[in-house]
């Protein structure tokens, strides 16, 4: 192939004008980028090597060497890895095939738009150079193929970008980053030595830079012909706990996740027993932007003995758990393990299962701190992730009551952070169920019509306005022995709660008002399963609820909303005898309308939607005329 001029992909052109403009805040970042590159490359060969040990040439030791020349003003990264045929050079350089590319543009338009951070985040590292360089060169051979069909490309960062073929004797890739005036800072060992040494110390392969010596005659450090490694060569999880800093844990969570800020909590264990491995697991302080896809695989990397397998094995960790960021090294599971084998392997059931207790250890540790520091981070995680770890109440069957224990809820006491012990710490003598209700939203929620008897006599009711809450509270029935009660379901029962002149009242009201019960059933015949006196309203006129075992006209507008059917049933009316709109209604002239006005304002008062607005207008119309 002859030198050819190719234009970059729209948007490569936008972020590489983001990257030369705006992403200056931690420009040493760029080499944390390239250098987790060329780890991922050498990670790429050796699991590919498993299979073709030819791939790994006469090279079997795989390193990164890092190199600068001051004179020239180069800095280059070279790995021995898988390397890059000319197609692949075109391809990965030149586009993004990456979802989260808009994102990344997105998030750089806004507050965040100077923390060249994000770069990592959504796989456009490798432009991460430009920030520093005014053209990059990349020289490359793909392992396998012969040394005449190497590639050169290179690049000023603007339009376009240049593919060539090269002879290249050894395999992998070398990146060449010329620097533009005044970044001068980056060509001098110490420093590149150190942002090594920050961001990339736990790299389980060696990180070479040439030895350097004082030249007393020049009065100046130069550089020797002999490499040696400047970090550490060894997995961080695989070091014992007590050699590791805080500030390391931290630096380590942030090169694997690409998250800014410091992990919430993380636990690292080496496990023996029927299965052995170590897990360095994470909690993230915030929650990324694609946290609501359960399509999208966990962020745990799986190693076997230290030999690095896949980024995203989510059968290490269960779905409601993917925020968690982390490794797992097992010592059992074969090298050349599968997706499927990971699906079918009893060794990755026990990780698996240790896992999710480790982490579900952890949000228990700072849910049950006496430390208010540490229950107030619980407060941040769960307003972040506590969605998500709601849908382990249905999916995790084993570890339920230790997640229902972890819930955090608003009620009619708290606007947020009322756990299911919390509730029963107040509950009122002789109260038998666990109140709830479901809602749309929490104004919603705290102004329904349903709450009134419960908010007169004191009794908490927690509001559920999450999405998921329905799902889950279908797979959850009870706590601690007290059964959950929907008010807005069946007639409220409040047991001791109620007084005997209170059903005595009730009951004479029903009678009665039995002649107007029946009218009413006859106008709404079509609209209501059946009409009755309330014992739960106070001072609204009327409300709907559905019977025990139906679906709740919360659940029915969801599942609308999802582009689902929901079974069709009828909700059950309560008026409230003593309100005086209701008494109004028996001696109305307009008995029908007022009786269907009476039923909507109900349906809207649960968050329904009308069948016929327009009807209503007109029958609202008419009564404000009479």
């Amino acid at each position: 192939m002859t030198k050819q001029t190719l234009s970059f992909q729209a948007e490569v052109k936008q972020i590489l004008h983001l990257v030369t403009h705006s992403l200056y805040s931690n420009k040493e970042i760029f080499l944390r980028e390239l250098i987790s590159n060329a780890s991922d490359a050498c990670d790429k060969l050796r699991f590919e090597a498993l299979h073709h040990a030819e791939l790994l040439e006469d090279a079997p030791n795989l390193e990164v060497r890092v190199a600068f020349d001051a004179e020239a003003k180069t800095i280059t990264i070279t790995d021995n890895g898988i390397g890059l045929s000319s197609e692949e050079a075109v391809a990965n350089l030149g586009t993004i095939a990456k979802s989260g590319t808009r994102e990344f543009m997105s998030a750089l338009a806004g507050d965040q738009k100077k923390d060249a951070q994000l770069i990592g985040q959504f796989g456009v590292g490798f432009y991460s150079g430009f920030i520093v360089a005014d053209r990059i060169t990349v020289e490359s051979r793909r392992a396998g193929l012969p040394a005449e069909q190497g590639v050169r490309w290179s690049s000023e960062g603007a339009g376009d970008f240049e593919v060539e073929t090269l002879t290249r004797a050894a395999r992998g890739t070398s990146v060449t980053l010329h620097l533009r005036d005044g970044e001068e800072e980056f060509l001098s060992g110490w420093k590149l030595k150190s942002i090594i040494g920050k961001y990339s110390d736990h790299i389980s392969l060696p990180i070479l830079m040439r030895k350097e010596e004082w030249d007393a005659e020049a009065s100046k450090q130069v550089l020797k012909d002999e490499w040696a490694p400047v970090n550490k060569a060894a997995a961080l999880w695989a070091r014992s706990k007590s050699e590791i800093t805080p500030e390391q844990y931290t630096e380590f969570y942030k090169q694997i996740s690409y998250d800014t800020e410091a992990p919430l909590a993380y636990t690292h264990n080496r496990v023996e027993g029927r299965s052995e491995y170590t897990q360095l697991l994470y909690v993230p302080a915030k929650a990324p932007f694609d946290l609501w896809n359960r399509d999208k695989r966990g962020g745990v990397k799986l190693y076997v003995k230290r030999v690095f397998i896949m980024d995203d094995a989510e059968a290490l960790m269960p779905v409601y758990l993917r925020f968690v960021k982390g490794v797992i090294d097992s010592a059992d599971l074969p090298l050349n393990v599968s997706r499927e084998l990971l699906q079918e392997s009893r060794d990755v059931k026990a990780i698996r299962e240790g896992s999710t207790k480790r982490v579900l250890g952890m949000l228990e540790a700072l849910a049950d701190s006496d430390d208010v520091a540490e229950r107030a981070k619980y407060a941040a995680f769960w307003k972040d992730f506590g969605v998500v770890l709601k849908e382990g109440v249905g999916e995790d069957h084993a570890n339920q009551e230790r997640l229902t224990k972890l819930l955090r809820f608003a009620s009619t006491h708290a606007d947020e952070g009322v756990s299911f012990a919390d509730y029963l710490s107040r509950m009122k003598e002789g109260q038998e169920a666990i109140y709830y209700i479901t809602a749309d939203s929490l104004a919603a929620a705290k102004s329904s019509p349903q709450l009134e008897i419960f908010r007169k006599k004191g009794i908490e009711v927690l509001l559920l306005v999450d999405r998921v809450d329905e799902w889950m509270l279908s797979h959850l029935y009870e706590f601690d022995g007290k059964p959950l009660q929907s008010v807005a379901k069946g007639s409220v029962d409040l047991g001791k709660l109620q007084d005997e002149a209170e059903k005595k009242q009730a009951e004479e009201a029903a009678t009665a008002f039995k002649p107007m019960l029946d009218r009413l059933k006859a106008t709404l015949k079509d609209r209501a399963k059946d009409v009755r006196v309330t014992t739960r309203l106070v001072d609204s006129p009327a409300c709907l609820v559905v019977e025990e075992g139906d679906m709740s006209g919360h659940l029915a507008r969801l599942l609308k909303q999802a582009g689902q059917s929901a079974p069709k049933s009828l909700p059950t009316l309560e008026v409230n005898a003593e309100h005086a709109l209701v008494k109004k209604l028996e001696a109305s002239a307009n008995f029908d309308d007022l009786a269907n006005i009476l039923f909507d304002q109900a349906l809207l008062a649960e968050g329904g939607q009308l069948e016929d607005p327009a009807a209503y207008v007109r029958r609202v119309n008419a009564l404000l005329l009479a």
